[in-house]
């Protein structure tokens, strides 16, 4: 059975690093990033993405023990709240990140549009 294909989607080129063993950096870390800079905190950037809290800390936690220097800093709430945001590496990593997404897709263009023409027409519902 062949899968439904939807005509007017655009294929979509994701880059994913591998950074050894089972580390990885992706997407959904970059665009975790991104929201923890954007909002001031991981609670709010976890669940501006459907995520849980624990599920966004676990990630946070994860990439500050995979570089030499975290990407996140967090405070701890009290009078003024808590919070959290990018550190400079975090910033850089980030950076780097969508530098390498960006070239990757400007260099694919041909290639992509190659597999796009070579698919099979949508299965009809």
């Amino acid at each position: 059975m062949r899968r439904k294909l939807d005509p007017h989607a655009l294929p979509q080129l994701q880059i994913r690093i591998r950074l050894g063993g089972k580390a990885r950096f992706g997407p959904g870390k970059a665009q975790l990033l991104e929201a923890i800079r954007d909002t001031g905190s991981i609670a709010a950037a976890g669940q501006s993405m459907a995520m849980s809290y624990k599920r966004a800390w676990s990630l946070v936690e994860e990439m500050n023990r995979l570089f030499a220097a975290p990407l996140v800093i967090s405070t701890r709430g009290g009078t003024k709240g808590g919070g959290a945001d990018l550190t400079e590496n975090g910033t850089l990593i980030l950076q780097h990140y969508r530098a390498v997404e960006a070239t990757s897709r400007q260099s694919a263009v041909a290639h992509v549009g190659a597999i796009q023409a070579a698919l099979a027409a949508p299965v009809a519902s």
